[in-house]
């Protein structure tokens, strides 16, 4: 791990994340965002098969990112997947060791349940291969898209890595979070729904416009 510290990005990175119906797709580019996640895992509502994934993709933009979050997936479910869906970038919410992260020759991101005693600077260093290190709320059993947050203090300030916030975010609350925290990117996912699984156009622009202000 590098000793120079991470510097305040010119540009704050967000990604929309459990995206299911092409109109959400379509209005999450248009609203400005950076990357959008496609879910892979059967147990959550948010979770799409490869088949809908790949007509989701048809209505991405270019130079926006596509990114597949799974967690703790038997390898073969996620080589089925890439065989159908042409993802950018691999995130993986479970217990998954190094080995089976970097082993399907994608780039990829980890995701790190904030637990009260854990220290995610020295977590990470289990995954030495990350492009990026996605920070949630922890509820025991859940691996993700609870909609809470975690105290916005315990994020990493002095790592050059890319850290990327998550958790609780919506609208509302962003601006002091991205105060607090100064991450490389923002991921979002309940904080812009209608409901579960299906988004709200109108609250991922007014997301992206205080992304927006955080770059000034």
């Amino acid at each position: 791990m590098s000793d120079t510290a991470r510097p305040q990005p010119l540009r704050i990175r967000a990604k929309i994340c459990g995206l299911t119906r092409k109109q959400d797709v379509e209005a999450a580019v248009r609203a400005g965002a950076d990357a959008l996640g496609l879910v892979f895992y059967p147990p959550s509502p948010r979770s799409v098969s490869p088949q809908e994934a790949a007509k989701l993709l048809h209505a991405v933009s270019p130079f926006v990112t596509t990114v597949g979050l799974f967690v703790d997936p038997e390898p073969a479910w996620v080589k089925e997947v890439l065989s159908q869906v042409p993802l950018d970038l691999l995130q993986f919410h479970g217990d998954e060791d190094e080995a089976l992260c970097a082993g399907f020759g994608r780039p990829y991101i980890k995701a790190l349940r904030m637990k009260p005693d854990l220290d995610p600077l020295e977590e990470a260093r289990r995954w030495p291969s990350a492009q990026g290190f996605l920070l949630d709320a922890y509820q025991p059993g859940v691996p993700g898209g609870t909609g809470e947050r975690f105290d916005w203090q315990r994020f990493p300030q002095d790592d050059p890595r890319a850290w990327i916030l998550a958790g609780g975010l919506n609208p509302d609350n962003l601006a002091e979070a991205v105060k607090i925290a100064r991450p490389y990117g923002v991921d979002v996912s309940g904080g812009v729904e209608a409901s579960r699984g299906i988004k709200c156009a109108s609250k991922m622009t007014q997301f992206m416009e205080v992304v927006a202000l955080g770059h000034q």
